[in-house]
């Protein structure tokens, strides 16, 4: 499906140019096409491979550029990926990456989704927070980002990582295919406000996904670089590297707390945030 740009789309492309001009080996733009044509089609895509971290930069602006063109999607922020060490491990990382979330990906509460959602797909538990102002982008430590957040957003991350063998995948290869961003099932938000205890919470919080069988796995908040909030100081030291900043409204995934796990057709999977106010649960089906 081939949309024209709209203004916001057409600014953003703009914008994601800007910043691979200076990269000078990348994917060419037929190899992002290409990979952007398989994950609409769901269907596998040519590994990246042999990209340094630049190149993995420099790739995954050329993907997000057609992604806003043939998806017409509003960017709404930003996924932190590899910020567990045990994620980084699986894919010989030594970093974090990031990519870019659009609206279409939001799903509500209890979404009923295709098992093959996508050319690869798996599930693991995540977390969102909204961003209040845009002070945020100084904060060094979890107590100073929690002061210009809004909401936390307990989340079920539906990953796609789209290419033909995942496993071969490393740092830069998963950064240029978008950190595999494909759909998020968003639970109620938790309000950030002077009386919510959420920054030890957040650290100290268990997490348990639980599917047919019983529990499937379980992590802690801590497990994300030792507390979640430090994904979001390293996302806007990151970007502001690259030139761009945090905004008012943008939401930021922070990272896995689970192993990646293979959906199966009519099973309902649902995570537990053992911890934060009210021990919210969030839900997903898969059909």
């Amino acid at each position: 499906m081939n949309r024209p740009f709209n203004a916001l789309a057409l600014a953003t492309a703009a914008l994601f140019a800007t910043l691979g001009a200076a990269r000078a080996e990348c994917l060419s733009d037929l190899q992002a096409a290409a990979i952007v044509s398989n994950y609409l089609a769901k269907t596998p895509a040519a590994n990246p491979e042999g990209l340094s971290t630049a190149d993995g930069e420099c790739s995954r602006v050329k993907v997000n550029r057609y992604l806003l063109q043939q998806t017409g999607g509003k960017m709404i922020g930003y996924k932190a990926g590899l910020t567990n060490p045990a994620v980084q491990k699986r894919f010989n990382a030594s970093a974090p990456v990031y990519g870019v979330l659009y609206q279409p990906m939001m799903l509500q509460d209890g979404a009923t989704v295709d098992a093959k959602f996508g050319a690869r797909p798996l599930y693991e538990a995540d977390l969102l927070v909204r961003v209040r102002d845009s002070l945020v982008n100084r904060a060094r430590t979890p107590e100073e980002v929690v002061r210009h957040l809004d909401q936390v957003i307990p989340a079920i991350e539906l990953p796609d990582l789209v290419v033909a063998a995942p496993p071969k995948l490393n740092g830069a290869a998963i950064a240029a295919i978008n950190v595999g961003a494909r759909y998020f099932v968003m639970g109620t938000p938790i309000p950030v406000v002077p009386t919510t205890p959420v920054t030890d919470a957040l650290r100290t919080m268990v997490v348990v996904i639980t599917g047919p069988e019983g529990e499937q796995d379980r992590g802690k908040g801590s497990d994300v670089l030792e507390h979640p909030l430090n994904a979001v100081i390293w996302l806007a030291q990151e970007l502001q590297r690259q030139g761009l900043s945090l905004k008012k409204g943008d939401l930021v995934s922070v990272g896995s707390f689970s192993k990646l796990l293979p959906p199966k057709p009519g099973t309902t999977i649902k995570v537990q945030y053992q911890g934060l106010p009210g021990d919210p649960v969030v839900t997903v089906n898969f059909k």
